[in-house]
């Protein structure tokens, strides 16, 4: 969190499934952003990215519920619908409407699974290599997990970081922090699945889908073709030199943020 800037707020919103925690930054009243983490890697997996959407509208950074963090789960998830309600509870808490939600990774399969589930308050979603949405993990994204899940060993979790990133990432605070997240942290949410292509169909809000052309989680081209199909009006595109982890590097990031603002943007005029 040092990474980040200092927040204009820290909130604990209660919800019927427990209280998460929220960090808001950046004032004024203009449509916020709502950033999503990766499976495991908090608020302070944003630290690069904050900076520049703040400054353009308010940005509210989400520990999910039932993952690593500050978020406190007190009651089970019965299914997947329940965690799109739990965050529509914190959005309805944080008295928010007009939402652009971002996700990457597995935070991008909760915007979608949000916009299916409990659209209300949603005016779009920009996903950053969503996992699990339009494609499923690859076999050895698979086998990491089951090896890791039965054998709980340092040296898995770090190979896996290093494999998934495509290169070495383990000096990066953030990859030490998932890599605690995930030896230190049981969750207790229900198991991440595809949605019914109906489900994805379904959805009716703005779509910006942005997958890394090396992703090795999961084939990120068969993951753009099929959402492209499932939703036709979707802004899908390929980062060709980018992993998993798109903002990684710094001319991804600043990429990124531009391509996300100028869809953000675009949504917020034609809604008027």
């Amino acid at each position: 969190m040092n990474e980040c800037p200092v927040p204009d707020a820290v909130l604990d919103i209660g919800t019927r499934h427990g209280t998460t925690r929220v960090h808001r930054f950046g004032r004024g009243d203009a449509p916020p952003i709502v950033l999503l983490p990766a499976l495991m890697a908090t608020s302070a997996c944003y630290a690069p990215l904050i900076p520049a959407f703040a400054a353009h509208r308010p940005v509210y950074v989400i520990d999910t519920l039932g993952e690593a963090g500050r978020s406190v789960q007190t009651e089970p998830f019965a299914g997947i619908p329940d965690r799109a309600r739990c965050l529509d509870d914190v959005l309805d808490g944080l008295e928010l409407t007009d939402v652009h939600l971002v996700g990457g990774s597995t935070g991008g399969w909760h915007a979608f699974n949000q916009v299916i589930h409990a659209p209300g308050r949603i005016a779009s979603i920009s996903t950053l290599d969503p996992t699990t949405v339009t494609a499923k993990f690859s076999w050895p994204a698979i086998w990491y997990g089951v090896l890791g899940a039965v054998l709980d060993r340092d040296w898995i979790w770090r190979r896996f970081l290093r494999w998934s990133a495509g290169e070495d990432i383990m000096d990066q605070p953030d990859a030490q922090l998932v890599l605690a997240g995930i030896r230190t942290y049981r969750p207790r949410v229900p198991f991440q699945t595809c949605p019914a292509d109906d489900d994805i169909r379904s959805v009716t809000v703005p779509v910006l889908a942005l997958f890394g052309a090396r992703s090795v989680v999961h084939d990120s081209s068969v993951a753009a073709d099929r959402l492209r199909a499932l939703l036709p009006r979707a802004e899908v595109e390929t980062l060709p030199d980018a992993g998993h982890y798109l903002f990684l590097r710094p001319d991804d990031r600043a990429r990124i943020v531009e391509r996300v603002l100028d869809f953000v943007h675009r949504t917020n005029l034609d809604r008027r």
